[in-house]
């Protein structure tokens, strides 16, 4: 059981999901979590009826009594907060933002030496408890706080803790991933209606078959590859499907998204970055 209290700056979307999966997991209780914004009281209330959690207007909050505070609020609002944050918060109090395109340097440079920061970035399945979220740890943070937050960050999904200038190609893997996967069962359905499957049954069939691999590759040592091999009989109906997929360039196209993502992943963090410079 946790026993830090942590206060969310922001309560969007991406903090609702956060906040949900932590109070369904009972990792932390509910009380040691505070919800915050700037005036929002509507929405306040509204987490605080869903969740149970403590929620309170941003200039009402003690920061005396918080552990680690989850910024979560737009981007373009950091410079801002990280400004205010630098008059209030002491050495031991921790920063964890999940807004994309913030580096660590970029938050430490804006606070006092040695502020503990963390970066983290979620995908779109912690709605469900099933994220793929990467941490980078700044410079000056305790390994200590480091496994704090990815213990609450584990009641979303799994955590996987990675040098930051491995944030990008992260970005084209699993932040942009559930989309290949829906792009992947778009085609899908649209064969299968064709040929006249019920489009009801088709969602579950093709559905479950992805998780069905994804769980396999999981739980088994053979590499994807191998396990491609293990299921490929020679002349089979597999074989014939996977070599019409490697005419059409389905290989290549795979890596090509990828690297499009984190490319793209990195162009937006120097835009975001050079924006917020610029406006000063």
């Amino acid at each position: 059981m946790i026993k830090q209290t942590i206060a969310f700056l922001g309560a969007g979307s991406m903090a609702e999901a956060m906040i949900s999966g932590m109070v369904e997991s009972g990792n932390i209780s509910a009380d040691q979590i505070i919800v915050t914004n700037r005036s929002n009281q509507d929405r306040l209330n509204e987490i605080n009826n869903k969740y149970g959690v403590r929620t309170i207007l941003k200039d009402d909050l003690d920061f005396t009594e918080v552990d680690q505070f989850i910024l979560a609020m737009k981007p373009k609002d950091i410079d801002a907060v990280l400004e205010d944050l630098r008059y209030k918060l002491e050495p031991n109090q921790v920063l964890v933002s999940v807004l994309a395109g913030i580096s660590t340097s970029y938050m430490e440079d804006r606070l006092n030496d040695g502020q503990e920061v963390i970066r983290v970035m979620p995908n779109t399945s912690s709605m469900l408890r099933e994220s793929a979220t990467a941490m980078c740890p700044g410079q000056y943070t305790d390994m200590e706080n480091v496994l704090v937050a990815k213990a609450l960050l584990q009641s979303i999904g799994e955590v996987f803790i990675i040098p930051e200038d491995k944030m990008d190609v992260f970005t084209g893997i699993a932040g942009s991933g559930p989309a290949y996967f829906y792009y992947l069962m778009e085609h899908i359905e649209e064969t299968g209606r064709a040929e006249g499957m019920d489009p009801k049954t088709l969602r579950e069939i093709g559905a479950q078959t992805l998780l069905g691999a994804a769980k396999m590759m999981l739980e088994r040592e053979e590499t994807p590859a191998e396990l491609r091999k293990n299921v490929t009989s020679p002349n089979g109906t597999t074989a014939a499907g996977l070599d019409a997929l490697e005419q059409s360039g389905g290989g290549e196209a795979i890596s090509a998204a990828i690297k499009g993502a984190a490319g793209r992943s990195k162009e937006l963090s120097k835009e975001i970055e050079g924006l917020l410079v610029g406006s000063k």
